[in-house]
């Protein structure tokens, strides 16, 4: 594992294909049955026109860059503040990643972000991994 951190260094990067079924199988896992999420009939007629993901799914994935970037660092005391900036909807291709952005004696904070296949950022914000 590593233990020396530099400003600018890239965080791995995690590609996840959203499908209906995985929203479903997050709303079973999460208890959060929304119809926004759950049912295509009622969400075509929201401003979303059609289902989207939880945003705590997309969030996971966020995890998963920290978990591979710091695992040790990351489960005993990482810590995300994140924005959420555009739905996320089955058959979108996510791609998730960062870079380190300040290195202090014991703390490592890094921007991280989620863009779709068309390039559009989904969720961005700061997350920090103690070292």
């Amino acid at each position: 594992m590593k233990n020396v951190f530099n400003k600018g260094d890239k965080l791995p990067v995690i590609v996840r294909e959203i499908t209906q079924e995985k929203i479903d199988l997050y709303a079973e896992a999460s208890g959060d049955f929304n119809p926004l999420h759950v049912d295509p009939e009622f969400a075509k007629d929201t401003i979303f026109g059609g289902t989207i993901a939880h945003g705590m799914l997309t969030l996971a994935y966020i995890s998963q860059v920290m978990s591979e970037f710091h695992r040790e660092g990351w489960i005993n005391g990482g810590q995300m503040e994140i924005n959420f900036l555009a739905p996320v909807r089955p058959k979108d291709r996510i791609t998730c990643t960062g870079e380190v952005v300040e290195v202090w004696e014991n703390l490592v904070k890094c921007s991280v972000s989620c863009k779709n296949q068309r390039d559009e950022t989904v969720v961005a914000g700061n997350a920090s991994v103690k070292i």
